[in-house]
């Protein structure tokens, strides 16, 4: 699996040596750089700018690319015995993944569940900088199932909208689960339903809604307080 940028390849570079299989440079890097890169131990190729930009599939890589080993998807079960989850409901974007995969890594959630066949990893990892590496993430196309076994183990389940309550004044519970939804088609009333309550941001000036990664974000480090 290639991944590439600056950023994501020192991130793996310092933190999951053992996921990289080669190491691709198309530009000049300083002594520093250099010295950290070739210490590691893996094999090293040099690039042109023709042969980088196919290997990004015309992504900006910014001279830095690598191969590592495919990502490995947790099982719902391992996340069960977690305490703090999140489930990914109809959201697609990659870009929006990697970043909630990003603050909540930083913000203490245990694990993310996606709803979905299938997730272009490679993607999500470049998107939240190499953090979801290191949170548990399982794929699940069932996402009532999902709600149903969570609820059978005494997982307090937060629907995130727009109309719900206030989350300042909501005092999370220790085993807690936060759905969100895209910012287009949002949750559906079923699954809203299904949870316990539903939480949402009170914004100062009128507003449709936030980017789902910013609300995402907003909403975690508040349930994150103790």
């Amino acid at each position: 699996m290639i991944i590439y940028g600056k950023q994501v390849f020192f991130y793996v570079l310092n933190k999951h040596k053992d996921l990289i299989n080669e190491l691709f440079l198309a530009k000049v890097c300083d002594k520093q750089s250099f010295k950290q890169i070739s210490s590691c131990g893996v094999k090293i190729t040099k690039l042109d700018f023709k042969a980088a930009q196919a290997k990004a599939k015309g992504g900006n890589h910014q001279g830095f690319l690598m191969d590592i080993k495919p990502f490995e998807f947790a099982s719902l079960s391992e996340l069960k015995q977690k305490n703090f989850l999140v489930v990914l409901y109809n959201i697609t974007d990659v870009g929006n993944i990697g970043a909630i995969a990003r603050s909540a890594y930083a913000l203490g959630v245990e694990g993310l569940i996606c709803i979905g066949k299938s997730l272009k990893m490679d993607a999500v990892i470049r998107a939240s900088s190499g953090a979801a590496l290191d949170i548990p993430i399982c794929l699940n196309d069932d996402v009532m199932s999902v709600l149903n076994e969570l609820k059978q183990l005494h997982f307090h389940l937060y629907a995130c909208d727009g109309s719900g309550k206030d989350i300042r004044k909501v005092k999370p519970a220790l085993k807690k689960v936060l759905i969100l939804g895209s910012e287009g088609l949002g949750l559906g009333q079923k699954i809203i339903n299904k949870c316990d309550e539903c939480v949402g941001i009170r914004m100062k000036n009128e507003f449709d809604s936030l980017k789902v990664s910013a609300a995402f974000a907003i909403i975690c480090d508040r349930m994150s307080d103790e």
